[in-house]
């Protein structure tokens, strides 16, 4: 999942509110996306056409009133899409942390030959 993919599922999570399923529109969407990256509908709909081929929504793009509207239901993988990402923060952490202890083990490690073939 890219960087808009992301930030697009993050926003439509967001917007369902804890359901399954939500009716939408781009502007509702949009207005939740970071504003520093330049979001367009076209690019909107790419994103979800994305993550609908992944798996993780089903679309449906209809009109109400004349404004274009999307007819979300999230799928298993969308649903479970905030536990996964707090999963993948918790491995990177993990990841870094044992960077760490083995950094400073190996430190200790040096220390330790140092002391005893320096004498």
């Amino acid at each position: 999942m890219n960087r808009c993919e992301n930030d697009v599922m993050s926003a439509v999570y967001c917007l369902c509110d804890g359901t399954d399923g939500c009716l939408i529109s781009p502007l509702d969407i949009m207005s939740i996306l970071p504003v520093g990256r330049k979001y367009s509908v076209q690019r909107l709909d790419d994103a979800l056409t994305a993550l609908q081929t992944d798996g993780y929504l089903d679309v449906i793009s209809s009109e109400r009133k004349g404004e274009k509207m999307y007819v979300i239901s999230l799928r298993e993988s969308g649903l479970a899409y905030k536990r996964n990402q707090r999963q993948k923060r918790m491995d990177v952490i993990n990841k870094i942390a044992l960077a760490f202890v083995g950094a400073f083990a190996t430190f200790i490690f040096g220390l330790i030959l140092k002391a005893i073939f320096h004498v």
